[in-house]
């Protein structure tokens, strides 16, 4: 069996822009965790950018709400170029990455006090959506209605809530998200600034940015991502500054 570890490490040593227009990503992450306290985390790494290099970043929501993005690159080449709007803060500061185990990894941010773990494994229902997604035809896995029935239908096996793969996020780009392998969140552990997040667990009501629905139930991906190219007439530029103004706190 293929484990996380060993396919992230692949990603790495190979990282592999998808084809295609717009601007392209590939790479692995915790799609949304959320926990009992309210708190919700999610995490994507990206070694392959068409905007340039690699990237690491973590999110955060608090139970009253507010998302913080933490990166490790100039935000307008991350995430905050797509969902700033969404966000009540963002930060660029180092992010530790490391594989403990094949199935264990954890996330550091030494500047905010944050240390995540987490522990992955697999069923047959994330096999199953795992495989769907692989076998989809290319145009399919590529097209908006596509991603709609794949999100549709993984929604409904994993039990994770609404589950969007095409929508728009916050800043106004159009997106897909084609999902090619999952893992369960099996447990996690955080702390943030000395505060244990708690157990894991969902929330009463499931969080969202913009048209992308946070997974109400841990939920682990490889996959690929496209968004329209960047277009400052119809896009914000919501925390679209340069990294080294956002580090000291412009």
């Amino acid at each position: 069996m293929t484990t996380p570890r060993a396919l992230a490490e692949e990603m790495e040593r190979n990282p592999l822009v998808p084809k295609g227009p717009g601007e392209r990503f590939a790479g692995y992450g915790v799609m949304g965790l959320p926990f009992s306290s309210g708190h919700v985390l999610a995490f994507s790494r990206t070694p392959a950018s068409s905007l340039g290099a690699a990237h690491t970043a973590i999110w955060h929501r608090t139970p009253a709400g507010n998302w913080t993005c933490i990166t490790d690159t100039d935000p307008s080449q991350s995430c905050p170029r797509f969902f700033g709007e969404g966000l009540d803060d963002t930060m660029v500061r180092e992010i530790e990455l490391s594989w403990e185990g094949p199935f264990d990894l954890s996330l550091r941010v030494p500047d905010v006090r944050l240390e995540w773990g987490v522990r992955l494994s697999r069923d047959f229902r994330t096999r199953g959506v795992s495989l769907l997604s692989r076998i989809l035809p290319r145009p399919l896995r590529r097209s908006r209605r596509g991603m709609y029935a794949l999100g549709r239908a993984g929604s409904r096996v994993l039990g994770l809530g609404k589950l969007n793969l095409t929508g728009a996020a916050p800043n106004g780009q159009r997106f897909r998200a084609a999902p090619k392998r999952l893992w369960r969140v099996e447990a996690s552990a955080a702390l943030l600034a000395s505060e244990d997040l708690g157990a894991i667990g969902s929330l009463e009501e499931q969080a969202s940015l913009g048209d992308v629905w946070i997974p109400n139930s841990g939920i682990f991906s490889f996959g690929e991502a496209w968004f329209e190219d960047f277009d400052p007439e119809r896009h914000s530029t919501a925390h679209f500054r340069p990294a080294t103004l956002l580090a000291r706190g412009a």
